[in-house]
């Protein structure tokens, strides 16, 4: 027996003192102790911890809080099972965390009565939808189930005031002008024709060469003059173009990219033009894509502030970083301000409040800290939140920050009237500190450095006089025909440094010093690479107040594109417009097709193609629908009604 090998214990009736039974019990429940303890330690796979201890434990629920995990976290929701507030994942694991990025939108009276009708497989249909379901499967049957949080793009169609495509697809009743806007229609299918056939899939294509151009700026996505071109071809009516555009995109598209990309530019051109093509067409194709490449971006935010950083891994990694050359490791201006029109879209489409939180937060932050002169400095820490460096600019840097306030107000229907206190009240900044007047009678904008101001007004700085028209009819009312007033000065000052050249076509940047006035006095700043601003300001200016010279101006520029910028296998930009033995840089930028030649169409088309009234347009020229708040919620009640 086991019991004689203990000392001092008698083999004789088990006799065991108290003392040793307490002792041999100690020992004896020590060991049971040990042993079974000792499953807890053992991997997942081993045979006999899986029999002693099933594994029903929950995952712990981890509550977002606006913090650097939430973005990361936001991404891992399964791609194959639909989002309670209707959005994909970009990744295949399922997660619970993330309750307040993704709360339960509570569940409308009318759909409700669909269940009790006998329409809940219509519900659960809307509510499961795979990625994989078709487009045209979806377009038939959009409004299915339906509930008050889920984007309805009947009811949005139903809200524009005037037909997208206008009338006649806006075609002039003038003859003359009619066959000028033929023209840029030609000028836009041999840009096309000619990237499809030597650089198809490529970003850009390099004409001189025949080849394709891919750049670092995008982290590894492809096709960047496909995304752009694509509302273009579909109001200039190139169907059979668009519709090859369409089908690469459902190919050939890969938003699984590992690079390291632009998060403005990835925003503006992929993300802007996506969502332009939903919305003109209703294809569900271009919204999922739209909504599965924002929450790519979503990990740039991940900084003390918020502000996000100039440049992110598109990957799953998601990391962000800001760029080598930015002042102290800042963020751009232009760049983290140029996200509000195309995520407060992202949230309208999803119903995820993720995208709109985080540009107000920008918002917020900016409204807090103190601004010199109540100017923007184009330098922000992401990290303290504060100014870099007093460098102020309406020109890169700087420029469609000031553009996406005004646009923001105008595309929330009027109601953002916050952004509306920040763009005027930014406006009379401008005026009082960068407005200038040349001594021959020119208003331009110049530059601002710590207090100094550096004469030189950049082509990318045009665009104002368009930003300052639109926005004038909103302004204080003895304040609106002066900015119309101010809107046409700074047009005809770009005007002049395009009429000032030998080809017709304006330089970078224009000076206006040393006797200078709208021209380039240095070498690197008198090329020309196919900007659109100054003709964005043109067709603005004609929309506003119908003076023809807007259009003269813009035949001119279509003229000299023609004489100078277009080879035998595309357009290229040139490195010298002061000489007309012209030389060539071997690249058609995609935002020529998106841009450039989308405002030459619309200038010489009738008003009611892409109406004013219904429409902004990012910065890349992706017309986006004003947001009808009202008419959306008195679209849902007749429906509910309806119902009924």
């Amino acid at each position: 027996m086991v019991f004689r090998k203990l000392p001092g214990v008698s083999a004789s009736g088990m006799g065991l003192r108290l003392s040793q039974k307490f002792v041999f019990l100690l020992f004896l429940s020590g060991l049971v102790t040990l042993c079974f303890g000792a499953l807890f330690f053992l991997p997942d796979s081993v045979r006999l911890k899986r029999i002693f201890l099933s594994k029903t434990e929950t995952q712990p629920v981890t509550v977002g809080s606006g913090s650097e995990n939430d973005a990361r976290e936001h991404l891992k929701r399964p791609k194959d099972q639909e989002h309670p507030r209707g959005m994909t994942s970009a990744k295949g694991e399922t997660s619970t965390k993330l309750k307040s990025l993704s709360r339960k939108p509570p569940v409308s009276h009318e759909a409700t009565e669909e269940r009790l009708a006998g329409g809940k497989a219509q519900e659960d249909l809307t509510l499961s939808r795979s990625k994989t379901e078709s487009a045209s499967e979806r377009a038939t049957s959009p409004d299915h189930g339906a509930n008050s949080d889920t984007f309805s793009y009947k009811k949005f169609k139903r809200c524009l005031l005037k037909h997208p495509l206008g009338r006649d697809n806006g075609k002039p009743s003038d003859p003359k002008t009619n066959e000028r806007r033929e023209k840029v229609k030609e000028m836009m299918k041999f840009a096309w024709d000619n990237y499809k056939r030597y650089a198809w899939g490529k970003n850009e294509l390099r004409p001189l060469t025949r080849n394709g151009h891919i750049g670092n700026m995008f982290g590894g996505l492809r096709g960047a003059s496909v995304i752009d071109s694509l509302d273009t071809l579909y109001i200039m009516g190139l169907m059979e173009e668009y519709n090859d555009a369409k089908e690469w995109v459902q190919t050939s598209l890969d938003l699984n990219s590992n690079g390291e990309a632009s998060l403005f530019e990835v925003n503006i051109r992929y993300v802007g033009g996506l969502l332009s093509a939903y919305y003109l067409t209703g294809e569900e194709l271009f919204k999922n894509k739209a909504v599965e490449l924002g929450e790519k971006l979503l990990p740039a935010f991940n900084t003390p502030t918020g502000i996000p950083r100039g440049v992110i891994n598109l990957g799953s990694s998601g990391t962000s970083w800001s760029w080598g050359w930015a002042s102290a490791g800042s963020s751009i201006l232009a760049e983290f301000g140029t996200l509000h029109l195309e995520f407060v879209h992202l949230t309208e489409l999803s119903s995820n409040p993720i995208y709109t939180e985080k540009v107000m937060n920008i918002r917020k932050l900016l409204n807090k800290i103190e601004k010199p002169h109540g100017l923007y400095p184009n330098f922000l820490s992401p990290v303290s939140g504060n100014w870099v460096q007093h460098h102020v600019s309406i020109g890169g840097l700087g420029d469609s920050f000031y553009e996406y306030l005004i646009k923001s107000y105008l595309m929330s229907d009027k109601t953002d009237d916050d952004a509306k206190k920040m763009y005027y009240s930014a406006l009379e900044a401008i005026e009082a500190n960068l407005v200038q007047k040349s001594p021959g009678g020119l208003t331009y904008m110049a530059e601002w450095r710590g207090g100094i101001l550096d004469h030189k007004m950049g082509h990318l700085a045009c665009f104002s006089g368009g930003m300052i028209g639109i926005g004038a009819d909103d302004g204080a009312p003895e304040k609106r025909q002066h900015y119309l007033d101010l809107a046409a000065e700074i047009t005809h000052t770009c005007h002049e440094s395009y009429a000032r050249s030998a080809t017709k076509l304006g330089p970078e940047a224009f000076r206006f010093d040393g006797g200078a006035e709208a021209t380039a006095t240095r070498l690197s700043d008198r090329y020309y690479i196919l900007r659109p601003e100054v003709i964005e300001s043109y067709m603005y200016m004609w929309r506003l107040t119908h003076d023809p010279k807007y259009r003269e101006w813009g035949w001119e520029a279509v003229e000299a594109l023609e004489e100078h910028c277009r080879v035998e296998s595309g357009f290229s930009g040139i490195r010298d417009v002061y000489t007309m033995t012209v030389s060539h840089d071997n690249m058609q930028q995609s935002f020529f097709l998106s841009e450039t030649l989308k405002y030459l169409y619309l200038l010489f088309s009738d008003d009611d193609l892409l109406p004013l009234e219904d429409w902004v347009f990012n910065t890349e020229a992706h017309p986006l629908p004003i947001i009808r708040k009202s008419c959306l919620q008195d679209e849902a009640t007749q429906d509910k009604t309806v119902s009924e």
